[in-house]
C-alpha cells in the first residue's frame, strides 16, 4: 500500500467529525479530515450551548443517554475551564403543566443518575424571595434549581482540531470530498479544495457529514444505507439581557416542550430551541419568523415584561441529523448517536446521530468499533485549558498583572476563549498598540493573526460568529473592515 495512505479519513469538521480526529490522531494513526466549509459551520455552531444531561428526555425514557451525559459533564468541564462553566438553572413551577411531584423525581434522578463531584444538587426555591424571581410574573412563586454546564460550542469543535493537527491530523478547511472509490483494503478520495482538486488515500473512511450524512453516503460515496436520518431544525433568538443575573431558566411550555433563557455574552439572552423537521438543504437552515415568535411567545408566558420580536438582535437555525428511530414526533425522537460500520471491503463508518455532550464518548465508541483500543482522553485538557476547573478568575487576574492594560472585561473575554493560550496570542505586546490595529470590542490585529494562524480561520464570519462571538458588539462597518482584513491577509 503506498506510503501516502492515511489511516483514517474523516469528513465532515463538526464536532464528531473533529472528537474522532483528535482521538484517532492521539492514538498514533495517520489522519485526514475534510471540512466542506469551515469548521464548525452549521449544526456543531447552532446548538444550545450546553454540557447537559437533557432533563426532558427522561420523559421518553432515554436513561442510558441521560446517564451517559451526565458521567460527561464533569469530565468535559476539567479538560476546558475555559470554554464550559457550571450553570445553576432555575425551573419555575407552572401549575397548568407538569404537577410538581414529577418535576422533584426528574431531578432526583437527575442528581444521581450520573453521579457528581463538582456540581450542587437541586434544590427548592422559593421566588417570591429569590433573585431570579424578580423577573418572573407574580403567579410564579416557587421554582427549582440544578446543575448543567455551559460550553462555547463553536470553539470546543476548533480546539478539537486544533489539537488533533498538534498531534500529527492533517485538517483540510473549505476542502468538499467530491467522491470516492472503494477497493479492497483502501480508498482512494477526491476532494475540491483551496489549491484545486486532489486525491486522498486512506484504509478508513468516516462520515461525520452531520445533515449531510444521506448525502455523502447516496451521493458523494454512491452507497445505500438501511438506517434513515431525521433532520430536525433547532432555531434559537438572541435579545439584549431581559435580567440582570447569571442564572439561567428552563421554562415548560403547554405542548410538552422546554425552552432555555440563558445568560449569553455578558450583555445578552439566548433563547431556544424550537423542534421542527427539516425538510430542505440543512445549510439554508433560518429561524423562521413563526420560531421567532414562538420562542417570544413562550418566553413572555413568564416573564412580567413581555419579549417582542423587536428585541431580537440576532437569530441563528441549525439542523440535527437525528437517527431516525420512528419517533411521532421531532421532539421524540432520539438524540443518542448510532454507529454503522460497513466492512464489506475497505471500512466505511457512518456516524449517526448524536449530542455534543457525547462527542467525547462517540469518538472513543468510534475507534472501538474499529477495533482501536486504550482510549486516552478522559481528562486530558484540549488546547488552553491546563488549568483547574474553577481557576478562571486567577487565570484572568494573572493576565491583567502580565498585562496591564487589558481591563478586566478584556481579561475575562480572553480567558474564556483561549484559557492559557491568551498568553501565545498577546505575546511581547507591552500596550494595547502593540496588538496592532484595533477593530473594536477588544478585536485587535494580533488575535486575528493568530485565529488565522492556528485555528484554521479564513473569513471575518469564521472570526466573528465561529471564533468569538464579536459579531455581536461590532457595528456593520466593523465587521466590514475585520472581513476585508481576512480577506487581504489569507
Amino acid at each position: 500500500m503506498s506510503e501516502n495512505t492515511v489511516d483514517l479519513f474523516v469528513i465532515g469538521g463538526g464536532v464528531n467529525g473533529c472528537g474522532i480526529a483528535r482521538d484517532a490522531a492521539g492514538r498514533g494513526l495517520s489522519v485526514t479530515l475534510a471540512e466542506m466549509g469551515d469548521l464548525a459551520q452549521a449544526t456543531s455552531s447552532a446548538s444550545s450551548k450546553l454540557f447537559h444531561g437533557g432533563l426532558r428526555y427522561l420523559e421518553y425514557y432515554e436513561f442510558g443517554l441521560v446517564r451517559k451525559a451526565l458521567k460527561e459533564r464533569e469530565v468535559l468541564l476539567e479538560a476546558m475551564p475555559h470554554i464550559s462553566w457550571p450553570m445553576r438553572f432555575v425551573l419555575p413551577y407552572h401549575k397548568g403543566l407538569r404537577p410538581s411531584w414529577l418535576i422533584r423525581l426528574g431531578l432526583f434522578m437527575y442528581d444521581h443518575l450520573g453521579g457528581r463531584r463538582i456540581l450542587p444538587a437541586t434544590r427548592d426555591l422559593d421566588l417570591r424571595s429569590h433573585p431570579t424571581g424578580k423577573v418572573l410574573k407574580d403567579s410564579f412563586t416557587k421554582g427549582f434549581e440544578y446543575s448543567d454546564c455551559w460550553v462555547q460550542d463553536a470553539r470546543l469543535v476548533v480546539l478539537n482540531a486544533v489539537d488533533a493537527a498538534s498531534r500529527g491530523a492533517t485538517i483540510l478547511t473549505r476542502t468538499k470530498v467530491t467522491g470516492a472509490t472503494r477497493h479492497a483494503d483502501h480508498w482512494e478520495v477526491q476532494v475540491e479544495g483551496p489549491d484545486g482538486p486532489a486525491t486522498h488515500r486512506a484504509k478508513t473512511l468516516v462520515n461525520a457529514g452531520g445533515p449531510w450524512i444521506a448525502d455523502v453516503i447516496t451521493g458523494t460515496l454512491g452507497l445505500s444505507s438501511r438506517e434513515g436520518i431525521r433532520l430536525v431544525r433547532g432555531s434559537h433568538i438572541v435579545t439584549r439581557k431581559l435580567f440582570d443575573h447569571d442564572q439561567p431558566y428552563i421554562l415548560q411550555s403547554a405542548d410538552n416542550r422546554i425552552v432555555f433563557a440563558i445568560p449569553y455574552e455578558g450583555d445578552f439572552t439566548l433563547i431556544g430551541t424550537t423542534d421542527l423537521d427539516h425538510d430542505s438543504d440543512p445549510g439554508t437552515a433560518d429561524c423562521s419568523d413563526e420560531e421567532a415568535q414562538y420562542l417570544c411567545d413562550l418566553i413572555s408566558e413568564y416573564l412580567a415584561k413581555p419579549v417582542t420580536m423587536a428585541d431580537i438582535v440576532w437569530r441563528f437555525s441549525g439542523v440535527r441529523p437525528l437517527y431516525d428511530d420512528g419517533a411521532s414526533s421531532a421532539t421524540q425522537a432520539t438524540r443518542d448517536y448510532v454507529l454503522s460500520l460497513n466492512d464489506d471491503a475497505a471500512p466505511l463508518l457512518n456516524i449517526f446521530g448524536g449530542k455534543i455532550t457525547t462527542y467525547r464518548k462517540l469518538a472513543e465508541a468510534a475507534m472501538a468499533k474499529l477495533g482501536h483500543g486504550h482510549s486516552w482522553t478522559a481528562g486530558v485538557p484540549l488546547p488552553g485549558g491546563d488549568f483547574a476547573w474553577d481557576g478562571g478568575p486567577a487565570l484572568a487576574a494573572a493576565l491583567r498583572r502580565e498585562y496591564p492594560f487589558l481591563t478586566e472585561v478584556w481579561a475575562d473575554r480572553l480567558v474564556h476563549t483561549y484559557g492559557t493560550c491568551a498568553r501565545r496570542m498577546l505575546g511581547a505586546a507591552r500596550d494595547s498598540a502593540g496588538l496592532g490595529r484595533d477593530f473594536g470590542a477588544t478585536l485587535t490585529e494580533s488575535e486575528l493573526t493568530y485565529l488565522r494562524d492556528h485555528e484554521f480561520a479564513r473569513t471575518g464570519e469564521d472570526v466573528l460568529w465561529r471564533r468569538t462571538k464579536l459579531g455581536l458588539r461590532l457595528n456593520e462597518t466593523q465587521r466590514a473592515a475585520v472581513g476585508a482584513w481576512m480577506e487581504e491577509n489569507t
